[in-house]
């Protein structure tokens, strides 16, 4: 798959948060492919994720602030960034399953799906988008779900994921309106990877229809289209892998 970011300049900085992950690893795979990329920051938990010649691991946890502070002073101090992309997500594990009814609720399970699918993103915005590029084109993209689309929810169920991701669209409307005030060539924006075959979709993949289930190079290669395709007028909004706008 041939890939550019024409919408973009050249040497391009890029951060990618959930480096160790399938979809952050696709992503920093395409990223060291690209000759318009310069340098690329990969974020994770244990520092693990892709290696390559343009590839520079931070270890990084989104739910300390302290790590947080700490990880953006490190960034801050190689340069300006055009593109964050934070490619996390919690939907089962560590005492967590999606939930079938109201029965299956769990106090804790909330805390820790808002805390890595909404809180996580957010304060990553909050300490990293003064580290983007203030005269030209920059994005800050997260990964959201079209589950979290309260209009689109029609059989309900996974009450902590939906919430949470419909939490994280929320935030990242905001935060478009507030860093747009200052930044006008900046935009925020929710992507949704369609159903990606790794470990968070594993267990599920049995209803996917033929055709629907996308590899992370798949899926991440669409996604960077979306991101070059980006404008100031999508900012604020959830599209998905093809370009489409999902409603809130």
């Amino acid at each position: 798959m041939t890939l550019s970011l024409s919408s973009f300049g050249d040497a391009l900085r890029v951060v990618v948060i959930g480096a160790s992950g399938g979809i952050g690893t696709g992503f920093i795979e395409h990223f060291q492919n690209m000759d318009q990329v310069a340098e690329i920051y990969a974020l994770s938990r244990t520092g693990a994720g892709p290696r390559g010649p343009k590839i520079k691991s931070l270890t990084y946890d989104f739910t300390d602030e302290d790590n947080i502070k700490a990880g953006a002073e490190v960034l801050r101090e190689t340069g300006k960034f055009d593109i964050i992309i934070v490619a996390t997500g919690l939907l089962q594990g560590e005492g967590i399953a999606p939930e079938k009814n109201l029965r299956a609720l769990n106090l804790d399970a909330f805390a820790k799906s808002f805390a890595v699918n909404a809180a996580g993103p957010a304060m990553s915005a909050k300490y990293l988008l003064p580290l983007l590029h203030r005269d030209r084109k920059t994005v800050f993209a997260a990964l959201s779900a079209r589950v979290g689309s309260i209009s689109d929810n029609r059989i309900g169920g996974w009450y902590a994921y939906r919430a949470s991701k419909a939490a994280l669209n929320m935030l990242l409307k905001t935060i478009s309106i507030e860093h747009g005030r200052r930044f006008d060539q900046s935009i925020i924006a929710g992507l949704h990877p369609g159903t990606v075959d790794t470990s968070l979709s594993a267990p599920f993949q049995g209803n996917v229809p033929e055709g629907k289930l996308f590899t992370p190079e798949y899926s991440t290669g669409e996604m960077i289209k979306v991101i070059d395709g980006l404008t100031v007028a999508d900012s604020g909004n959830l599209l998905d892998y093809a370009g489409k706008t999902v409603p809130f």
